[in-house]
């Protein structure tokens, strides 16, 4: 009789594994990319956008919280969903910042260089 309940318990046993991994797996994504979302989003304040893409940011934040809301609701799909966009809408307010931070570094830069070529046209006209 033991044989019988070996042989019973081993396919339950392996069913009840794929059932609690089949379920967990979907958990781990959704989780792992909330939290790289979150990441995504901090990474785009750091780097100046509420300054800079104001518009981005905000959009970012709110499908953050609806993606957290998604999973206190246990929906693992809506919270990948929301997740992904969120870090779009981040990656794309981390260029913009940057972009018009690489801008106003181009504009002080081409300044000094006017301003070093009335330098240098004033040098020139009093030599002559």
């Amino acid at each position: 009789m033991n044989q019988d309940l070996k042989k019973l318990f081993s396919p339950l046993t392996i069913l009840l594994l794929i059932t609690i991994v089949g379920c967990s797996s979907m958990k781990t994504p959704a989780t792992a990319d909330v939290a790289v979302s979150k990441a995504a989003v901090d990474n785009a304040v750091g780097a100046g956008g509420a300054e800079f893409a104001p518009v981005e940011m905000s959009a970012a934040r709110e499908k953050m919280r609806l993606a957290n809301a998604a999973m206190a609701a246990k929906d693992y799909p809506l919270a990948i969903e929301l997740a992904n966009q969120a870090q779009v809408d981040a990656k794309l307010a981390q260029s913009k910042a940057n972009s018009a931070k690489a801008q106003v570094a181009a504009d002080a830069l081409q300044e000094d260089i006017r301003i070093m070529r009335e330098e240098f046209n004033r040098a020139n006209a009093l030599r002559k």
